[in-house]
């Protein structure tokens, strides 16, 4: 019987200017103990820049967001540009601010700012195809951005402005629906499920949590991916 495959869409290695390690890895350990496979895919393009994570300082140095996301994938990584929504059974994207910072410039710019042309391809395929889309913590954001310009109004969540968060949660769910997604308050454990879309956003670090409190979330929401992908099979 065939495996469910599922392509885990990085954005370099660190929260401060790639992908949130902790979300990365806790989310392929819910995956493989989902009974899934997984693939980690990431755009080969240079970071927006380099953030020294102990300062929060920038640093004078480029890297690429494909070779940083490998140290999380252990060297199993595809180029973006290299796969479709015809290879996977769904798409998984852990937070960080890589997604604001390099697959989209939400960080810089808000809703206005441009998102990468091959993570836009990436989500509208699977979209279109109606397969399953998880996205978490900031990532919920790169969904809004890549279908901002169909007519789809999909159900979004980056938290709740009901318990502490260090972010502005508010600012950034307006930002979400100006880019014509429903947006929903959630606590850090819960998850969003568009169910008409097949897509689930679940908030993570977005939420002032502890690492327990972003796996129940992130646990949650490959259990319901996991379950759109048997409904659909």
């Amino acid at each position: 019987m065939k495996k469910t495959k599922i392509a885990v869409l990085l954005s370099g290695c660190g929260v401060y200017d790639g992908a949130e390690i902790h979300e990365s890895v806790l989310t392929l350990l819910a995956l493989d103990l989902a009974g899934a496979s997984y693939q980690c895919i990431a755009p080969d393009i240079d970071q927006h820049h380099v953030i020294n994570h102990i300062t929060g300082e920038e640093m004078n140095e480029t890297r690429n967001v494909l070779v940083e996301s490998a140290r999380i994938a252990r060297g199993d990584i595809k180029a973006l540009k290299e796969v479709s929504a015809d290879d996977f059974d769904a798409l998984i994207m852990p937070g960080g601010f890589g997604a604001a910072k390099n697959l989209t410039k939400w960080a810089f710019s808000g809703p206005d700012g441009e998102i990468n042309p091959e993570v836009k391809r990436i989500i509208n395929e699977m979209v279109a195809a109606k397969k399953p889309i998880a996205a978490m913590c900031m990532s919920p954001t790169v969904v809004a951005k890549a279908l901002e310009s169909t007519p789809l109004h999909v159900k979004l969540t980056v938290g709740t402005t009901e318990e502490p968060s260090p972010y502005e949660i508010d600012a950034i769910s307006t930002g979400m629906q100006k880019t014509g997604a429903i947006v929903e308050m959630t606590a850090v454990e819960n998850i969003v499920v568009d169910t008409e879309h097949k897509i689930i956003t679940t908030p993570c670090y977005m939420m002032e949590a502890s690492i327990s409190q972003v796996y129940e979330g992130i646990t949650k929401t490959v259990k319901q991916l996991m379950e759109m992908i048997g409904n659909q099979n």
